[in-house]
Order: C-alpha cells, then structure tokens, then sequence
C-alpha cells in the first residue's frame, strides 16, 4: 500500500484492514488456523466479564509458540466485555497460542495461525546497527528523518486528515507525537477524546481507561506506517491541565502496561518515555528507571527506547536505552557522545524553523537545514519542527493558529523540500540501492574548518564515498585529502538543490574549484 492509496482509507480504515490478517480469531476454543504476513498484526478477540473494573481486576496473557520458541504477551480489556490479545510475529512458520486468566471465560483458550511472508514495503521493527546507526529487522538501513506533530491526533477530524495527506508528500520516516493532549502556548483546546473515562464534572477516573481513545490513537499510528512512518510515541509530558503529569506510581504502571499491551505489537512504534522529563516535577529520574523497566518487561518486541530532556540530561548509558535523544544543537559533541555512550544520536529537537515570539520558535529556513546537515555529517540525525504563523494569526490574538509542530496540518516552511534533498543525499552517499545493506552508514571525521562523513565497505573496510560539507565557511577552493584510490567529485547546493558533477578523477589531496559561499557540499565517490 503506498502513501496515495492510504489516504482513500481516511479515519474509517479499521485494524484489520492494516493488520494484513486474513481472519480475526473468534471467542472460544480450538479456532481454525488464519494467517497473517510476518510483522503484521494478529488480534485475538474474546468475550469475558463486564462487571466491577476489569481494567484492574482481570489479568489476561497469552503464549505465542512457533517450534520450541515462545512468546508471552499481555492481553487487554476493550470495553463492553470485549478482551483483544494482539501479537506480531518475527517468523514464518506455524503459530499456536493458548491464553492464561484469573478469569474462567477468559482462560485456557487456544487457536492457531500461519505466519507468511511479509509483505512488499515491510522490514520489521527498526533496530541499532553498527553502534550508532539504525536498520530494519531484516537489515534493510533506515535513516530516521524526523519530524514533530506533538498533539495532532487531538485535533478536529478535518485538520489531522490534511496532516496525513501533507505527509503523503513530506520526507520524514519519523514522528514525534504524544499521548496525552498538550497544554502549552497556542493549545488550548480541548480533545474530542479523553484517555481515561472522564465525569460530567471533568474529574478524570485514572483507573478506568477509554477504550475508544486507544482505538482511535491506533488507527492513526496505522495510518502512519501504511505512509512508511515511524511513530515515536511520547508516552508523558508537563504541558497538562488534566492531571496525567501528576497520577500516581500506580497509575503510571497500570497505563504504561496498558499502553505496551495495546500498542506493541505495531512493528512502527519507538517509545519515547517522555517529553522534557525534567520539568515533570512530580516524577523523578528514578520514577523514570522504573518505568523504563516495566517497558521493557511488557514489550515483548524490544521496539527502540529513549527520552527527551529540556535542561538535564538523563543518563543515557543506561542498558535500557537505546538511543540518546537530544534537545540541543551542539554538534561539536558527537565524537565524544558517540564514543562514550556507544549508541546512535538524534538532535531530537534543534529548534523549531518558525516566527514564533520565541527564541525556540523563530529559526529561519535555512539554519534548519543546516542543523541537519550538521546532525548527519557528525554521525547522527536530526529532527524537524515548525512554528511557523500566518501574519494575520500572529497580529490578532482572537485566533487560534495551526502550527506544525503541535498541531499538524500544513507545513509552510521552506526547508522540508529540502531536507527531503538532504535525505535522498544520504541515501545515494549509503549506497542503498535495492537491499545493499552492507554499510556502516555515515560517520564524522575531522578535517580543517570543515564537517565529512565517509562510507565504508564493510566487506574490504575501503572508503567508497565521502561527503564534505563546508558550514559557514565560503572559501573560492579547497584541497579536499582523500584516501588512496581514484574518484570522481560532485559539488552539491543544499539550498539550491542541485548537484554538479565534476570532470575527471581525485587522488590524494585534491584542490577543488567552490563556489566561493557558504552551505556547499563536496561528494567524492570511489572508481
């Protein structure tokens, strides 16, 4: 299904539909065998009991077993009675199941499926790869180029079906997006949907969950990967008026469980624990600790785990994270991340390119493009964001605006066509056609008064490309060093879009003819 095709399913796509199950498991015992194609869904769906508080009372698992392997899963409660088990298998082959409750109806149940081959554009869940780098489960390499919507799946049906159709056309494989509805500067809205059963009065009831919240936040993370997008899910965050920030340790185990039961089994979720955790003053980093634990000990699938900071750090070195994700523009710190903390970087947040009265918010189009050729040339990733306001919104404070970054809807900026230039770039410098994985993806290197990133056959450890890129410097030529070997030489416009081949072959120290202004790039490419 590509991006196009997607769209024509709208808010009415159902699980299944994405799932790429060719039945649901029905209730009862000794089900016929479905199948279901390999990182897909498979949902099992019982009847159970209704009454009191099943959402605390009643405990439902279920052992996946292929061969001598198995697989424990959480199962859930989805209202009026209706319990789902979703499970997304790793492997081709025959799958049996059979469920465990502290409720009879729900108890001893078995079934059976065929796990298939995958389908056409799916790669599995995203992984680390060479230390600092991510790929498909298959190997398949994946350059996360992120963007941040925080709150769009709160707003109206119409807004966050143009967020989906703006991404049909964006270059981000990645976005940042919160659970729980935001407060903040231009949100103040209230969502159509609550997570939790909410009273006539507005008191929220933190041990009764919404099941159609939940339904609704999973078919847009559906939608999302049907358009090939990783949705890295902000599980917290401070910006709240409802009371969420503030729930109990309990309260935040009970959702947290209920979430990973829910969701994990979607092969495009990231977990992010939360959305500048430092400024969560009733929690602490080792309420966080906890809670990184429970993740892992309900995420059966292992998906990447991190969080986002706003002044203090949290201390990424810990085993259960995955990759550090930064709210900074410091560059200049990559080589010494990367070597201490031995996982990928992603500037998470960088800025936002808007004009925003806002220090974080007014970035120009091009300093964000920047940013992101800096992340990818010091051997990490950038995320995008836009604050970016109509003249008449920002003069008349009766409006309420749309803004990327929160809101979704359309980008106005003028960088994203240009980091989809940027992507295509590092793509063609990765040397990925068809599935040549065999990379070690990009990696700074130190060169005077300039920023390069080498490729390296992984097969006979050669450089077979290099990138440099020249920041604000203009100079009118440049001897570029190269390592042994013959190349041919590209001079690239990141602003402009363009690139110029070079005639003739490079060795050793090459002095190239520039432009003479800053923001160029060099590729060199190995005869």
């Amino acid at each position: 299904m590509n991006r196009r095709d997607m769209l024509k399913l709208g808010s009415a796509c159902s699980l299944a539909a994405l799932a790429g199950t060719t039945a649901a498991a029905a209730p009862g015992a000794d089900k016929p065998a479905t199948s279901v194609a390999r990182w897909e869904v498979h949902e099992v769906a019982l009847t159970g009991p209704a009454s009191g508080n099943p959402f605390v009372d009643v405990e439902l698992t279920a052992t996946f077993t292929l061969g001598h392997r198995t697989v424990t899963v959480d199962g859930f409660y989805d209202g009026e009675g209706r319990y789902k088990i979703r499970f997304m298998p790793d492997s081709e082959g025959p799958w049996s199941y059979a469920t465990s409750s502290n409720a009879a109806e729900l108890n001893g149940k078995t079934g059976a499926f065929t796990c298939t081959p995958p389908l056409a554009d799916a790669h599995g869940p995203v992984r680390v790869r060479n230390t600092s780098h991510f790929a498909f489960e298959d190997g398949t390499p994946y350059f996360p180029f992120g963007t941040t919507c925080y709150a769009w799946v709160h707003q109206s049906e119409e807004m966050q079906q143009q967020t989906l159709k703006t991404l049909a056309a964006a270059p981000f494989n990645k976005m940042r997006m919160c659970v729980f509805p935001k407060h903040y500067e231009y949100n103040h809205n209230e969502p159509a949907l609550y997570p939790f059963v909410r009273g006539a009065a507005g008191n929220h009831d933190f041990a009764r969950f919404n099941p159609a919240f939940f339904a609704h936040l999973e078919g847009r993370i559906g939608n999302l990967r049907a358009l090939g997008i990783e949705a890295d899910l902000i599980l917290f965050h401070p910006y709240d008026r409802w009371g969420y920030q503030s729930m109990t340790a309990e309260q935040d185990d009970r959702y947290l469980k209920y979430v990973l039961a829910r969701m994990s089994a979607f092969r495009n979720i990231w977990w992010s624990l939360a959305n500048e955790f430092d400024l969560m003053k009733h929690k602490s980093a080792s309420d966080f600790d906890r809670m990184f634990h429970i993740v892992e000990r309900h995420d059966p699938y292992a998906h990447l785990r991190s969080i986002h900071y706003s002044r203090e750090m949290y201390d990424y070195s810990h085993p259960w994270v995955t990759h550090v994700c930064m709210q900074s523009s410091k560059f200049e710190v990559a080589t010494e991340w990367r070597e201490s903390m031995r996982k990928p970087l992603i500037w998470d947040e960088v800025g936002y390119e808007g004009n925003l009265n806002r220090r974080w918010g007014n970035l120009a189009g091009d300093e964000m493009l920047r940013r992101f050729w800096l992340a990818i040339l010091a051997g990490g990733y950038a995320s995008h964001g836009e604050t970016l306001l109509k003249e008449d919104d920002a003069l008349d404070e009766n409006t309420t605006p749309s803004l990327w970054w929160s809101h979704g809807g359309e980008l106005r900026g003028a960088s994203p066509q240009r980091i989809a230039f940027l992507r295509r770039i590092v793509e063609e410098t990765a040397n990925l056609q068809g599935k040549d994985a065999r990379r070690t993806g990009l990696t700074a290197q130190a060169a005077p008064y300039y920023l390069n990133a080498t490729v390296e056959d992984e097969a006979d450890g050669k450089t077979k490309q290099i990138l440099y890129y020249t920041d604000f410097h203009q100079p009118l030529y440049y001897e570029f060093p190269l390592p042994e070997g013959k190349f041919t030489a590209e001079l690239i416009d990141p602003w402009q879009m363009q690139i110029t081949p070079l005639g003739g072959t490079y060795e050793g120290k090459s002095k190239i003819r520039l432009p003479g202004k800053p923001y160029q790039a060099v590729r060199f490419r190995r005869v």
